[in-house]
């Protein structure tokens, strides 16, 4: 698959999916645009990106996109003058049932995981209309199934998974593609992030490869391939998809 010459903007790009998706994009000839809060850890994705594909450019800009994602337009068209591809990949998590969340929770979770989204592909999209380019969101299996105790989370995915299929009916006349992946269980620092220790993330990764039919939960590497193929003219044909990359997690019963 190759996107040489592609300008592709990249949210979340500090670590996890994120800085694999950029290493993955620079692979296939794309110029990347990382985007995160953490430019320490920008730098080491652009790292990465060099050691993969010096031919290709990385501009980083540390931005919250939750406030600042006209700024992530303004440098990436004064650097690169267009943009190809949207990769949504910024998300946040929470713990709580309907008895424990707050108000306070879930507009913290929507305003990272959805109306960051809204407002940057909104954004976005007249320039990929003028490219015929396409957005991929990174939603989750949480948004294609219900899951106790983290009751935000699963909301704002869903809703993701809806704003996903609508853009992309919108977006088909312009010839701008829409679609998802939606991991389940992916080792990155997700959980860290909300407070779970080293110990107690171990046994959730434990017990969540028993309810992956594989066996096993999934790595970021098995992830990001999917987000460029969607990117790629390879799905050229393919629209308002929500590509499940969940181990069979979404077939199972169990939670």
């Amino acid at each position: 698959m190759s996107l040489n010459g592609k300008v592709a903007i990249i949210t979340g790009a500090s670590s996890g999916i994120g800085a694999e998706t950029c290493k993955h994009f620079a692979k296939a000839g794309a110029h990347v645009v990382a985007v995160g809060r953490n430019l320490e850890n920008l730098k080491l994705t652009a790292e990465t990106c060099a050691k993969t594909n010096s031919s290709v450019k990385c501009l980083l800009v540390q931005a919250d996109i939750t406030k600042d994602t006209q700024k992530i337009v303004n440098e990436t068209l004064a650097e690169f003058g267009k943009i190809d591809v949207l990769v949504n990949n910024a998300g946040i998590m929470a713990n709580g049932s309907i008895l424990e969340a707050d108000l306070q929770q879930l507009d913290s979770v929507l305003d990272t995981n959805l109306r960051s989204v809204f407002q940057l592909t909104k954004l976005v999209l007249p320039h990929l209309i003028k490219t015929k380019g396409n957005v991929v969101n990174v939603s989750s299996v949480a948004g294609m199934r219900s899951f106790p105790n983290i009751l935000s989370y699963c909301i704002s995915k869903a809703a993701l998974d809806q704003f996903t299929k609508c853009v992309a009916l919108e977006m088909a006349p312009h010839n701008v593609r829409v679609n998802s992946v939606n991991p389940a269980m992916i080792v990155s620092d997700i959980y860290k992030r909300i407070g779970v220790n080293d110990e107690d993330y171990a046994k959730i990764l434990e017990r969540s490869a028993t309810t992956h039919a594989m066996g096993r939960v999934g790595e970021v590497h098995e992830v990001a391939p999917a987000i460029v193929f969607l990117a790629s003219d390879s799905a050229s044909f393919i629209t308002g998809a929500l590509f499940p990359i969940d181990g069979g997690k979404s077939s199972m019963c169990p939670r």
